[in-house]
């Protein structure tokens, strides 16, 4: 069964840029594009354990006469076919369409609620905190502007969540043919404990064949760890913790990797299934 990845666009050039870094994810991956364009301001995600209602920000709504044809536009300038475009078919309320979570990944800037606004560029709105909490599949947030990537950068932190991010860089850096960075922090888990945890989960071979290089960084001095993150990097990290899954890598916090990185980001939440 052919992979995909759900887009919700916004008919803007800040939707543009956003959309482009679908494509080119999409098509580094082969994975198959599914763009719903917006009928109403808000729309309902039924996951295993949680219903996630999105309030859309209004331009989402923004000319919908021309909305599909700039979507195909921006797959056109990648080389790539139209996506397919999804429309609801069922509704839990006349202006409430529910929108299928049976998807491989998906895409969210930092927020997509009617609170932008009133935020910071740093910060990951409460609705987008609920999809990856709650999903399967990982979230895709990407940089403020279409920017490719040439390799995969896994931020190797919590054991808790470590062996997901593991896996999915892995998994990407196979089905794009890039090379695997991984980034630790040196701390009471030591390299030789994260040795152990792969071998432990039978991924030694992984290790070995698909990770160019493992950087084992000092544990303080945030912002100078991460300025060795590659800037043609896809980082991939794991989310952990409930509620507002507040801890990642480094003892900070989402906002706080977001802040300083200019990457895109793509995160695995706590019920994340590997394939």
């Amino acid at each position: 069964m052919e992979m995909q990845m759900l887009h919700v666009f916004r008919n803007t050039p800040h939707g543009r840029e956003t959309l482009l870094q679908t494509a080119y994810f999409c098509k580094s991956a082969g994975i198959s594009p599914v763009v719903y364009i917006p009928g109403h301001l808000k729309f309902l995600m039924y996951f295993d354990n949680d219903v996630v209602q999105v309030d859309l920000n209004p331009s989402y709504l923004r000319s919908p006469a021309t909305a599909r044809d700039h979507a195909a536009d921006v797959f056109a300038d990648l080389g790539l076919p139209p996506p397919k475009f999804i429309v609801p078919k069922h509704f839990t309320a006349s202006a409430l369409p529910d929108i299928p979570v049976d998807f491989d990944f998906m895409t969210c800037p930092h927020s997509i609620s009617d609170l932008s606004a009133r935020i910071g560029p740093g910060y990951v709105g409460p609705r987008v905190r609920r999809i990856l909490q709650s999903a399967r599949f990982p979230v895709l947030i990407p940089s403020a502007v279409y920017k490719p990537f040439n390799r995969i950068a896994v931020l190797f932190g919590d054991p808790a969540n470590a062996v997901r991010a593991f896996r999915l860089g892995v998994r990407l850096g196979r089905l794009m043919e890039m090379p695997v960075t991984l980034f630790t922090r040196e701390n009471r888990h030591g390299k030789t404990d994260y040795e152990g945890l792969l071998a432990k989960k039978g991924l030694s071979v992984d290790l070995e064949q698909s990770v160019t290089e493992w950087h084992v960084l000092p544990d303080h001095d945030f912002e100078d760890n991460l300025y060795r993150v590659p800037h043609d990097a896809l980082v991939v990290l794991g989310a952990a913790g409930h509620g507002l899954i507040r801890s990642l890598l480094f003892g900070s916090i989402m906002e706080k990797i977001q802040t300083v990185l200019p990457n895109s980001l793509l995160i695995v939440g706590q019920n994340y299934r590997s394939v």
